[in-house]
């Protein structure tokens, strides 16, 4: 079924009964020519990637809950591709350019906004720093406007511009960064990957990976064993569980990462807002309600929820910015897994298992990665050769100090 407005009208006007789910819930068959374990973001644009770039229809992606549950579901849905360092550069302004064409290429309403992202800056230090990476981002083919104390004011003349510790210099805006709706990116890659013949497994743990001489030869699940010679581990915070079943160590931390969001209200935040002082960032959804979010719990847990100390710490931030939001109520809040890398970079790498791939180390920059992580996982599970965007992202780099450590704060998971 192609989703149109006509459709929508056509629907409407006969009581919406001619639906159609959006994908299949199949039972598992006995063997694919691929898996990809985690039906996350990234696993359902590996999966529908798979399918679309490479041919491959006979693929499988086991979710051991419900389809988009997980990270992809949990987080402040910020897309943007304002990195410095090479590496990084090119993946995000790759995974950037899939986003501004991803509703036409899904048929899918993903709610894409690119309302511009302002990063703050307090010094002139920070102000040299960020227009040195303005610089690289133009460059690199992204866009960048280095705005002064007065630039910022005429955007977002509701911030506290004379607080005492960290006054507001300036900023850099990117213009064609903004959000997307999280959930929705998750169905849309769901729905694309079904109707190209991937069948998603929901309620289907993997419990073991199999291993015969070396090559991985399927895996073992809560719905009976299914074989396979080529296997993803795209599972984020779980990643080092999951790898663990194949003997490997990963070099990942799993900590948690709030998000909140306040009751809806008329539009007031028309960007994305960084103010990286505080480590805290804001934007306002579509339905009006504030979402936001601050630093890590700072301790290693699988525990989707977070602490109130940390919750004291991101209201502060909040308060300290734009003391306006002491106005406003917090709905809910949630807690994101996160797969955090030594040097704030991910991995998509093979392993030392032939067939086996990973996919894994998003940090903060999970949710807008998902369609570039997609592509390119995609590319390496089907040629067994890394992506061009992608080639810096090895698993090795870790013992042979090719670290791309984009915030210079070393190497210290919780750090990045």
């Amino acid at each position: 079924m192609r989703y149109s407005g006509l459709k929508v009208i056509t629907e409407g006007l006969f009581g919406n009964k001619g639906w159609k789910p959006a994908w299949r819930n199949p039972a598992p068959k006995p063997a694919y020519d691929a898996i990809v374990i985690g039906g996350g973001g990234h696993g359902l644009s590996t999966a529908y990637y798979l399918a679309k770039n490479h041919g491959l229809t006979n693929i499988a992606v086991l979710e051991k809950g419900y389809l988009g549950g997980g990270n992809v579901g949990r987080n402040t849905t910020i897309v943007r591709a304002n990195y410095f360092l090479p590496g990084n550069q090119e993946f995000y302004s790759h995974s950037l350019k899939l986003w501004e064409g991803l509703e036409s290429e899904l048929n899918y309403n993903v709610m894409h906004s690119q309302r511009g992202l302002i990063n703050l800056f307090h010094s002139d230090g920070q102000r040299d720093a960020f227009a040195r990476r303005g610089n690289a981002m133009i460059t690199q083919g992204d866009d960048a406007i280095l705005l002064d104390r007065d630039g910022v004011r005429e955007l977002l003349p509701w911030l506290d511009f004379e607080q005492t510790r960290f006054p507001i210099y300036g900023g850099l805006l990117h213009p064609r960064g903004g959000t997307a709706r999280h959930d929705a990116v998750a169905w849309g890659y769901a729905r694309g990957a079904d109707r190209r013949g991937v069948d998603l497994i929901q309620n289907c743990e993997v419990t073991g990976i199999d291993i015969e001489g070396g090559k991985v030869v399927g895996v073992q699940t809560t719905r009976g064993p299914i074989r396979a010679p080529k296997v993803g581990i795209v599972v984020a915070g779980r990643s080092s569980q999951v790898a663990a079943m194949a003997g490997m160590r990963l070099p990942i931390e799993s900590h948690v990462l709030q998000a909140f969001v306040t009751e809806g209200l008329k539009p007031v935040i028309n960007h994305v807002i960084s103010f990286g002082m505080g480590h805290f960032y804001i934007s306002q959804s579509d339905k009006g309600g504030l979402v936001f979010g601050g630093d890590l719990d700072f301790y290693a847990s699988y525990a989707a929820r977070g602490n109130l100390p940390m919750v004291e710490h991101v209201m502060e931030a909040g308060m300290t910015l734009m003391p306006m939001i002491g106005r406003a109520r917090v709905l809910r809040s949630w807690g994101g897994i996160m797969d955090m890398s030594p040097d704030g970079s991910p991995i998509i790498d093979k392993t030392h298992v032939e067939g086996l791939y990973l996919d894994c180390g998003w940090n903060y920059g999970g949710f807008k990665a998902v369609p570039a992580s997609g592509w390119c996982m995609a590319h390496l599970m089907a040629t067994d050769t890394p992506h061009e965007v992608a080639r810096r992202f090895r698993l090795d780099r870790f013992a042979t100090g090719h670290l791309l450590d984009e915030e210079g704060t070393g190497s210290q998971h919780n750090l990045h």
